[in-house]
């Protein structure tokens, strides 16, 4: 007797959307390419994603629910730095979901976003504004944050080797075909963007970050009356 499929819900079509994008990308991302994966008609998918924007931003939110922000934490440092680690580690598991997070929102008002994309905004804001920052400097702090990580994530996500076997860093990385003449700074650094290391670059980046904002707030405290 053949197993029975199990039920839809809109958990189980997020969960294969999520999977599909994965596997396959996000131009995958189709009703009709997800009714073939669930083996079900793709008109039964729009009970629970009203259309591929739908399906989008359920897939936005699946991922950020795999992150965990502790918004009463006092070590609001300690904080920052663990969920800067927790969000490349996301974008290493789900490298195709990242430029979605990061381009997507671009196309929809703050307000009318899924309400889990906008969740870690008010839960860092209360980490920062608990801290002791002013409700504007935490947007600031927030804004400064996300943009440096954002940016080191796809930075490290595009730090690709040719030849992995290669021992000499210029052909490792393909950087021969580079005209000497034109790109010697770079060419010169082969051996350094070869052995790049993004778990150490991000948490020297955060350091330099958090040492920024501690500066700031101790600033902004002693200047309170």
């Amino acid at each position: 007797m053949a197993s029975q499929k199990p039920r839809l819900s809109r958990e189980l079509v997020l969960s294969a959307a999520l999977e599909l994008v994965d596997d396959e990308g996000l131009d995958a991302l189709t009703m009709r390419r997800l009714g073939q994966v669930l083996e079900r008609d793709p008109m039964s998918l729009y009970r629970y994603a009203e259309n591929r924007a739908a399906l989008l931003d359920g897939v936005s939110e699946m991922v950020l629910n795999e992150l965990a922000i502790f918004p009463a934490d006092p070590d609001w440092k300690a904080q920052l730095r663990r969920i800067a680690h927790d969000l490349r580690l996301l974008a290493l598991r789900h490298p195709n979901v990242i430029p979605l997070l990061v381009t997507r929102p671009l196309s929809t008002p703050l307000g009318m976003r899924p309400l889990g994309t906008v969740r870690p905004l008010e839960q860092i804001l209360a980490l920062l504004i608990d801290a002791g920052f002013a409700p504007t400097d935490a947007l600031h702090v927030y804004r400064a944050y996300y943009g440096f990580l954002y940016g080191h994530i796809l930075n490290e996500l595009q730090e690709y080797i040719v030849d992995p076997e290669e021992n000499e860093a210029l052909l490792r990385l393909g950087l021969h075909r580079l005209p000497a003449k034109d790109f010697p700074r770079l060419r010169a650094l082969a051996p350094v963007l070869a052995d790049y290391d993004g778990e150490a670059e991000l948490d020297q980046g955060i350091t330099i970050l958090l040492s920024g904002l501690e500066a700031h707030l101790d600033r902004a405290v002693a200047a309170t009356p």
